[in-house]
This record gives structure tokens, sequence and C-alpha cells, in this order.
């Protein structure tokens, strides 16, 4: 026979005095205690003898009827049971009469966020698809949020919904005056503000897995300080131009840096050149056409007859269009160019795609949107940065004016 008793637990009153009713339920030799999910304070509990009594309160009489609709549903379950001829198990029917209780989900941490965006990543620079330097800025981005979680609270993840403003900014601070890489402490503002760029880029990746709701990052207000571009004018491309160089390797880095210069293509990107990017077009001129390895944009490049010289000079005498070295190497010889050719800059490989930019086409008319296209920019706003820097339009378009008022 079914037996169903109610009582309450006070020691697990409330801070409002509600204590939780339970119920005890027997059947032949089973038993179990189970929460009604109904609370009651221990006062009105003996006031109503347990609810027996005739109940006034709304309230006590919702709690009534619900745990009498308990009492029906365990002996509803019982009989169907007794009369199929099955076993009576009574945690089963607990079971079925209130469902499993649901498995609080594992939230989510950011470090898991970054292993399943660079898994991912990692895939499309194997396909070719990506550089591994950008796999490389993401992974290294990575690694600073762990040493910073490590360092200020001690742990090894933190759960997207944990990050505060507090977080942001001390995460900010960390970078710019504590974090530690190759013997340098501290990162610059606009490295921290691309480090931010960066998860950023991971958590929008993670939103689009419908892994988390809001980006826990876009609380981060920094400012990129926009720093004048280095390049050369044309007297110092011309200088370095016509210099000869006796030692080999300096006048290798010599056509490799002018090849740069008058093709905009970053080290990567030219380093990846073969002949199979070497196209003519119906008019019978050259062009370089290749997707840029960090973006995977199209940039394509009439040949000029400074690289058309560079090209025979070195065709057939390397697997690309031009010999290789490494970009350590290169800025490193570059200063000793530099220094022979009397020009006071500091003088690196990536200098030469700023020249294209400014002093090789902005400055010579080219059209905005053909220098963007050529760079291989995902948005003009990229190439508006070199047009700010040169002078040159704007000394023409004054001269012009000069001329009117002379």
């Amino acid at each position: 026979m079914l037996q169903i008793t109610y009582f309450i637990k006070s020691e697990k009153a409330k801070k409002n005095g509600q204590c939780p009713i339970y119920a005890k339920v027997k059947y032949q030799n089973q038993s179990l205690t189970m929460s009604t999910r109904q609370s009651i304070t221990e006062q009105r509990w003996n006031f109503t003898n347990n609810l027996r009594n005739t109940l006034k309160l709304e309230k006590e009489k919702i709690i009534k009827i619900s745990i009498d609709n308990l009492t029906i549903k365990f002996e509803r379950k019982i009989n169907e049971k007794v009369r199929d001829n099955l076993a009576v198990n009574l945690q089963e029917i607990k079971t079925e009469i209130i469902g499993k209780p649901k498995k609080k989900e594992k939230e989510i941490g950011l470090i898991d966020l970054f292993d399943i965006h660079n898994e991912a990543f990692e895939k499309k620079v194997k396909a070719g698809e990506r550089s591994p330097a950008s796999l490389q800025k993401y992974n290294r981005a990575k690694d600073l949020i762990q040493l910073f979680l490590k360092k200020t609270y001690n742990k090894d993840n933190i759960s997207c919904k944990s990050i505060t403003g507090s977080f942001i900014y001390n995460l900010e601070s960390y970078l710019r005056y504590e974090s530690v890489y190759k013997g340098k402490v501290g990162i610059k503002n606009n490295s921290v503000f691309k480090y931010f760029k960066t998860f950023k880029t991971v958590c929008n990746f993670a939103i689009k897995l419908d892994l988390i709701l809001k980006n826990p990052f876009s609380k981060y207000d920094g400012k990129l300080k926009v720093k004048d571009a280095t390049y050369l004018t044309q007297d110092e491309l011309n200088k370095i131009e016509e210099k000869s160089f006796n030692i080999q390797r300096l006048d290798r880095v010599k056509d490799i840096f002018l090849f740069s210069c008058y093709t905009g293509y970053a080290p990567i990107d030219a380093q990846s050149l073969t002949q199979k990017n070497l196209i003519k077009n119906n008019e019978g001129d050259l062009w370089i056409i290749a997707d840029r390895v960090k973006t995977g944009i199209r940039a394509n490049v009439p040949v000029l007859p400074t690289v058309l010289r560079i090209l025979n000079k070195y065709e057939g005498k390397q697997t690309g269009l031009i010999p290789k070295l490494s970009n350590q190497k290169m800025n490193a010889y570059l200063k000793e160019i530099a220094d022979v050719c009397g020009i006071n800059k500091n003088l690196t490989w990536y200098v030469s795609r700023h020249t294209f930019a400014t002093t090789v086409t902005l400055g010579n008319g080219v059209k905005l949107e053909n220098v963007s296209a050529m760079m291989g920019h995902s948005n003009i706003q990229q190439t508006q940065h070199y047009a700010k820097v040169l002078d040159s339009s704007v000394f023409e378009d004054m001269k012009k004016l000069r001329d009117k008022y002379s």
C-alpha cells in the first residue's frame, strides 16, 4: 500500500522563514524522500495542522493542491504498473513524474574559445589560405591571456561571463607594463591595441558558432596611435638604385628591396612569388598576379622596368622570382645600405611597401583606389593613411593655386 507523508525541513529555512516541504514516499519495502518544490513557514505549517485544516490563504491552497496532485500521480503510476504486471520502482516513478534534473551546462572558458578558433585557423594555414605568421599571432595572444590569468587570478581559465570592465583594465595594464617577451618588459600601445583586436576576433568567431552570446572584449575602448609610415623619397630611392655594390650579399639585398619598392608586395608575399605568378596580358604587358598570404586578398601589379630588370637578372637561379633571404638578415643588411647611401632613416624591408604606396604610386598621380587594389588592402581606409603622409599632392595643388595668384 502506498503511503506518503509530507513534512518540512526547518533546518533548511531561508532568511524569509520559508521552509521546504518534503515528501516521504513508502510502498511495500521501498521508500524515498523527495522535495515537493514547495515551501511554507514553520508557524503556518503547524497552525494549519500540516495543511490538513481548512485553508484561507490563497498561497496555502495552491501548495495543498500541488502536494495532493503529487500523491495522485504516484497512486496512478503504481496502479498502472500493477495492472500491467510490471515491477514497481519508486525511483523510476519519481523520475517519470518530475523528470531527470537538468545537468548544469558547463560554462565555456576564454581559453577554450582560443583553442577552438586556433585549431580551425590552423586548418586554413595548412590549406594555404592564411599565413603561419597570423597563426603565430593568435597563439601568442592565447599565451598572454593564460599568463595574465595565472599571475592575476591564479587561474588557468575564466568563464567569458566573468570578464568585466575591471578584467579588461587589469589585462591592458598587464600587457603594457608587466608582460615579458624575449627579455623585454611591456608592450607598446599599438601592439596592445592589436592584441585586443585579436581577442575580439576570437570571440566574434565564437559568437558565429553560438558558443557565446556577446563579445566580452567589446568593453575595450583603446585607440590606435597613428604614426607616419617610414618611406623613401624619390631622391633616396634613386640613391639606392644608382648605387653599385661589389659585395654580392648587398647587391642581392638591394635588388630584393627595389623589387618590393616597385611592386608593393610585403616580404612574405614577395618571397612566395614564382613563375606561375608572372602573367602576360593580351597587350603583351607583364603582370604579377598573386593573393596576399596574410589576408588572401588578390593583389595584381604591373611589372615596371626596374622590376623587369631584376626578374631577368635572377631568372632560373632559384625557385622563386627573387632570391630568398630571412627578414632578420634583410633588415641587418639594409642598415648597411642606408649608411653607404647616406640615408638617415631606419631602413627595413617593410619600408619598401610604404615607398611603393607613397613615392612610387600616389606621388606619381596613381588613383587611391588603384593603389589600394595593387596593395591588396581590404578597404580603402588602409590606403588613405599613405595619402595623408604624402605632401606631394598637396604641394601640386597649392602650386597651381600659387601660380593663379601670382
